[in-house]
C-alpha cells in the first residue's frame, strides 16, 4: 500500500491532468478524495478552488483561497495570483488591490507583470500596454503571452488604436496558434448535411430517436458561435429565479466524445442503443443539476459547441430546448480574432477567412437541423436583443416555459463570476455599443463577407 503522502500527490496529478481538460466535475471529485486525506493539502486545495471559481462559486473560492494562504505554503504566490484574479473577475477590485498590497512575493513570478499592468492601466494606459507587449515579446510560456497579448489588444482597441490592435492580434495568432482542421469541420458539417437530407426525403433517419423519456424539458442550451452574444443572453436568463446558468458545461463536448468512441458519430446514430443514449443523457443532466443554482428549477448551458452536435443532441436529450443566436457576421468576426480562446479548441479564430468559413458552416447547418430533427428552438438576433431586450427575453422566457421577471432587464446586477471573453461587457447595463464596430477594421474585410449580411 503506498504511503499517504505519496496517494496524495498522485491524486493531485490526476486532479490537475483532469482540470487542464477542462473535466471540472472529474477534477473536483479527484480532489475532493485527496483532501479526505489530508485537509490542508495546499496544493489539492488550490485545484478545488479553481473549480469553484470556474462554477462561478465566487464566495466559496475566495473562502478556500484565503484559507490557503493563511497556512503560509509553499505555493503561496499561485495562491495569490489566483486569488488576485477571482477578486478582480467578481468586481472585487479593492480586495484585490489590498491583497496584493499585503504581500510582495507574487512579484517574482512572471505573472506578477499582468498583475501590475493591470493596476498601472488604470493610470497609465500607454504605460500598461507597453508593459503588456513586453510581456509577450519575453514570455515562453504560450498561455501566459496570450493573456498578455490580448489585455493589450483589448486596451489598443478601446483607445481607437485599430491598425496597432489588429497587427498585434495578428502576431500573438502566428505565434501561439497551432495549425487547425478547418477542412475537418466544413467537411464533418457536409457529412451532417447530406446525413439530414436523406432524413427529411425518406421520412426517417438516422438522427431519428425520440424514444427516450422527454426528462429534458427543464433543460436548456445555447446555440450559437463565440461572441454572437451568448454570454449576454445566459446572464439575462441567469437573472431569473427559475433558471441556472451553468456556464460552458462540457457536457455536449463530452457526449460528443463518447459518441465518436462508440463508432456511431455522424452516420450511425440510428444504432445507438436506447440503453447508452438513456446512459448518457443520465450523465448530462446529473452535471447541469450540480451546477444548478439552489431553488431554480431550469438549467442554461452556454455550451459553444451545440452547433456542430444537434444530431447528438436530438439523439441523447429529447425535450430540450434550444436558444439559437447570432450576429452580424463581421462584428462577430472581428470580436473572436481580437479574443483569447483556446488555441487548440478554438483554433479558428486565429485569421478572419478561417472564422468566416466557420461562420459560413454554421448558417449552413444550424436551421436544417433544427427542422429535420424537429428540435425545439427560438431565433434570437444580438441587434434586436440590444434594442428591444424585453422583447425579445420575454420570446425566449415563453419558449423554455417560464414567466418574465424584471430582474432578467438587469443582467449587469448579476454577481455570478463571468468567466467568458465578455466578463467586462456583461458588468454594464445592455447596450448597442458593439454593432458595427467591424467597421473600425473595415481594412481587414473583403467583399466575400458580404454575402453574409443579414436578409
Amino acid at each position: 500500500m503506498p504511503p499517504l503522502e505519496s496517494k496524495v500527490n498522485q491524486l493531485f496529478t490526476q486532479a490537475n491532468a483532469a482540470l487542464s481538460r477542462g473535466n471540472l466535475d472529474e477534477a473536483a471529485e479527484i480532489a475532493e478524495r485527496g483532501l479526505a486525506l489530508e485537509r490542508a493539502h495546499p496544493f489539492l486545495g488550490l485545484v478545488r478552488a479553481v473549480v469553484d471559481h470556474r462554477l462561478g462559486r465566487t464566495t466559496l473560492a475566495v473562502e478556500r483561497l484565503r484559507a490557503l494562504l493563511a497556512q503560509n505554503p509553499s505555493n503561496a504566490v499561485e495562491i495569490t495570483i489566483m486569488l488576485a484574479e477571482v477578486l478582480s473577475r467578481s468586481g472585487r477590485r479593492s480586495e484585490a488591490d489590498a491583497l496584493l498590497a499585503s504581500r510582495t512575493d507574487w512579484k517574482t513570478d512572471e505573472r506578477g507583470a499582468l498583475l501590475e499592468a493591470r493596476q498601472l492601466a488604470r493610470s497609465d494606459r500607454p504605460q500598461a500596454i507597453e508593459k503588456l507587449i513586453s510581456c509577450v515579446a519575453h514570455s515562453k510560456h504560450v498561455s501566459f503571452k496570450r493573456i498578455a497579448g490580448f489585455e493589450a489588444v483589448r486596451m489598443l482597441d478601446a483607445d481607437a488604436r485599430y491598425r496597432e490592435a489588429f497587427e498585434l492580434a495578428d502576431s500573438i495568432h502566428q505565434q501561439t496558434t497551432p495549425p487547425f482542421d478547418i477542412l475537418g469541420v466544413e467537411a464533418d458539417a457536409h457529412e451532417q448535411l447530406r446525413l439530414l437530407s436523406r432524413a427529411v426525403r425518406v421520412g426517417a433517419g438516422p438522427y431519428t430517436r425520440r424514444a427516450l423519456p422527454p426528462d429534458c424539458n427543464q433543460t436548456a442550451m445555447i446555440v450559437g458561435l463565440p461572441r454572437s452574444g451568448t454570454t449576454l443572453v445566459e446572464q439575462m436568463l441567469d437573472r431569473h429565479p427559475s433558471i441556472s446558468g451553468i456556464g460552458e458545461f462540457e457536457g455536449v463536448s463530452n457526449l460528443g466524445e463518447a459518441l465518436v468512441s462508440k463508432g456511431v458519430w455522424p452516420d450511425r446514430l440510428r444504432d445507438l442503443s436506447a440503453r447508452d443514449a438513456s446512459h448518457l443523457q443520465s450523465e448530462y443532466l446529473a452535471g447541469a443539476h450540480a451546477r444548478r443554482r439552489a431553488g431554480a428549477s431550469h438549467t442554461f448551458d452556454k455550451t459553444l459547441r451545440a452547433w456542430r452536435l444537434l444530431p447528438a443532441v436530438a439523439a441523447v436529450l429529447p425535450g430540450i430546448s434550444l436558444v439559437h443566436i447570432e450576429r452580424e457576421a463581421r462584428d462577430c468576426a472581428i470580436s473572436m480574432f481580437l479574443s483569447n480562446f483556446h488555441p487548440n479548441s478554438f483554433g479558428f479564430t486565429a485569421n478572419l477567412d478561417m472564422i468566416r468559413r466557420v461562420i459560413v458552416a454554421e448558417r449552413k447547418l444550424v436551421a436544417p437541423s433544427f427542422e429535420a430533427l424537429a428540435l425545439r428552438a427560438v431565433r434570437v438576433r444580438y441587434e434586436a436583443l440590444v434594442a428591444s431586450p424585453e422583447v425579445e427575453i420575454r420570446r425566449v422566457l415563453e419558449h423554455l416555459g417560464v414567466g418574465f421577471d424584471q430582474r432578467v432587464m438587469s443582467p449587469e446586477a448579476n454577481e455570478r463570476t463571468v468567466l467568458t471573453l465578455s466578463h467586462e461587457q456583461v458588468r454594464r447595463k445592455i447596450n448597442n455599443a458593439s454593432i458595427g464596430r467591424w467597421k473600425n477594421y473595415a481594412f481587414a474585410f473583403d467583399a466575400q463577407w458580404d454575402s453574409l449580411d443579414f436578409a
